[in-house]
């Protein structure tokens, strides 16, 4: 079967091996669509934490179940199905009370462990989520989604909050829409026009600001002085991260959705005065995959906007270096195998 590979930083290859046999336990699948994520394009830069190589990437999955043992979920051969790429021990304190989306141990396909760069993958059985009508191309947006989902659900982001997010890339806009449709009133900041339009005009975000030297006058004049309730960071980058507690109200929450290899420095006194509540959000659990199927399946949000690049996986190599470039206008990019 065939494969792609990230050698190392810079290198893509495609190659082939056998097909890999199913263990108790496990499922193999039929890899029909592979979600590009910011953290593969970082992978391919070399700047990703937590990662090796060679590596196989992919963790935004949509497959076809080729064989399986009896399950619980009643997923038979022939079934499509969502992946949640996160291997969890299910022992430690984390898993003991539900968070295995931040297991002591956690293994992410495509990042920790090989991922969905290939024609054929096992995986165990209890990752796999019934897809029910969902397009493969839908399938494959929901784990990026449920990331935006489970960092709305650590803000505790409430109907008629305002909510800045940093960032518009796949993760900042689907947070946005998701706290858009939960009725939150959303405030995009990014450093590219490009994108800020993009998100006022096809993903339907009203209040979007430049990143410069106004961003805080702004947000003061979009709220009327009251700054926003919730701030997230989908950058990763030290400089926004960094800076996310200024556009933070008094009482209000910051949730860093972005990952940095590198430390952080906050103004303790300022973050202190507003009795910040700062928290992390990793991953996503098994009910945010549910509450993003559910949402698609509605037809909530806006897939075709959305995915703006797909190409065939024979074709993906010659076109990755085009989807580093935000010039081109690339938000989620989809392989196809």
């Amino acid at each position: 079967m065939k494969y792609i590979v990230c050698e190392k930083p810079g290198q893509f290859l495609l190659k082939e091996k056998e097909a890999p046999i199913r263990k108790q336990g496990e499922a193999l699948i039929k890899i029909k669509q592979v979600g590009i994520c910011g953290t593969d394009l970082h992978a391919y830069l070399g700047n990703q934490a937590f990662f090796t190589y060679p590596r196989i990437l992919g963790h935004e999955l949509a497959a076809e179940v080729v064989e399986i043992e009896d399950n619980p979920k009643k997923i038979k051969a022939g079934d499509h199905v969502v992946v949640m790429p996160y291997v969890s021990c299910k022992r430690c304190n984390a898993c003991r009370n539900g968070k295995t989306n931040c297991c002591s141990s956690l293994q992410v396909l495509g990042i920790h462990t090989d991922g969905g760069m290939q024609e054929l993958l096992t995986v165990p059985t209890d990752l796999l989520i019934p897809a029910k009508n969902l397009t493969d191309v839908e399938m494959a947006l929901v784990e990026p989604l449920a990331i935006g989902a489970h960092a709305i659900k650590r803000a505790s982001l409430a109907k008629g909050d305002t909510a800045v997010v940093i960032g518009c890339g796949p993760i900042g806009i689907g947070i946005m829409k998701l706290a858009q449709l939960q009725g939150a009133k959303v405030i995009a900041i990014d450093t590219n026009e490009g994108r800020l339009d993009f998100v006022k005009n096809q993903i339907g975000i009203e209040h979007t600001v430049l990143s410069g030297i106004d961003v805080l006058e702004e947000i003061k004049t979009i709220t009327s002085g009251d700054l926003a309730q919730v701030v997230f960071d989908a950058t990763g980058h030290k400089g926004a991260l960094e800076s996310g507690p200024n556009f933070m109200s008094h009482g209000g929450s910051y949730i860093l959705v972005g990952l940095s290899k590198g430390e952080l420095c906050f103004h303790h006194p300022a973050i202190h005065a507003k009795e910040a509540t700062i928290r992390c959000s990793r991953n996503a659990t098994l009910h945010d995959f549910e509450q993003v199927i559910s949402m698609l399946q509605k037809g909530d949000f806006p897939v075709k906007a959305y995915v703006t690049h797909q190409v065939s996986y024979g074709d993906m190599i010659n076109n990755f270096d085009q989807w580093l470039k935000v010039s081109n206008g690339v938000i989620k990019a989809m392989v196809a195998f």
